[in-house]
């Protein structure tokens, strides 16, 4: 049996993750932290801090580790704002990772990268698993750089670490974390809460999405897929769907008739305008059968259904 270690546990990854790992493994052999520890842990949560490399490699040794999700990182937008605290973070945290699993104190790592990774002069529709790779911003840099750091420890050290590239993610457990595809889930909060949203990105700008569930069920079958049949170990890209802000707001509309949009681009509309608008998945598919389940339509009756009972609106 797995002990898992999730680093990054109360983000928007982190919540839903640890309770499916749980689900699966067992409360026992689970083990969630965050700089922040929650209300009511659904496992025994450490309050650990990712750049501190002693701490985690106590708990490592002491909890007898096997795996390591981790999720730390700093997110587009909030990078932009602070680089140097976003490359530190999101680097050098990875690094110590990656070395415990070299020294053989873990034997599996999970590392998410991004489609933030993609750039300007990536092909925009149907990106694919292996193309033009110039990412504009630091978070996209520091994905792309540690993407490849994991491919050159599993080639040079056998480090067993997977990887996918998630797009925007959309959940309603977790509040959203300083992300370019925040709007996405704003929006629905704004819809029940207020009937109305002003958007940071214009109403056109189409972006690949994905609901929580799917990324969550992505992560899972990566992780407990064979190591011979991983043939990327860069990162994977992963898709399920894509739309606008416009189109969104459309389907919001079918289930709340008097909900208004207005648009208001901030700096955060130059990032998506240089990030891919579809994504091609064909090599995730083949390698581990990875397959969505959620529709845009079934994606926006979930999230307001489960944000309804949430909010009490």
């Amino acid at each position: 049996m797995e002990k898992i270690l999730i680093l990054g546990a109360a983000g928007q990854v982190g919540i839903d993750l640890t309770e499916k790992l749980i689900e699966i493994f067992g409360t026992e052999n689970v083990i969630a932290s965050d700089l922040k520890i929650p209300e009511n842990p659904k496992c025994k949560f450490l309050q650990l801090d990712a750049l501190d490399k002693e701490a985690i490699k106590e708990v490592i040794i002491h909890e007898k580790i096997t795996t390591v999700y981790h999720l730390v990182a700093m997110l587009s937008a909030t990078g932009e704002k602070k680089p140097l605290l976003a490359w530190k973070l999101n680097m050098d945290t990875l690094f110590t990772i990656l070395e415990f699993a070299k020294e053989g104190l873990i034997k599996k790592i999970f590392w998410p990268s991004s489609i933030a990774i993609f750039g300007p002069t990536t092909p925009k529709i149907n990106t694919p698993q292996s193309t033009i790779i110039e990412p504009t911003t630091i978070y996209g840099i520091s994905k792309y750089a540690g993407e490849l750091l994991c491919q050159w420890y599993y080639q040079k050290h056998k480090v067993d670490v997977r990887s996918v590239r998630y797009p925007g993610l959309i959940s309603w457990k977790a509040e959203p974390g300083g992300g370019t595809t925040d709007y996405a889930v704003e929006i629905f909060y704004e819809a029940l809460r207020n009937k109305s949203y002003t958007c940071f990105l214009k109403e056109d700008t189409r972006l690949p999405m994905m609901y929580i569930d799917d990324a969550i069920e992505a992560t899972i079958r990566l992780m407990t897929t064979e190591a011979e049949t991983i043939k990327t170990r860069t990162s994977y890209n992963i898709s399920a769907f894509d739309f606008t802000p416009s189109e969104l707001a459309a389907l919001i509309k079918k289930h709340i008739p008097d909900f208004q949009i207005r648009y208001s681009p901030d700096f955060r509309q130059n990032i998506a305008d240089s990030w891919p608008q579809s994504i091609d998945d064909t090599q995730a598919r083949q390698d581990w059968n990875w397959n969505p389940r959620f529709t845009l339509e079934k994606m926006v009756s979930e999230m307001l259904s489960k944000l309804t009972n949430k909010l009490k609106v």
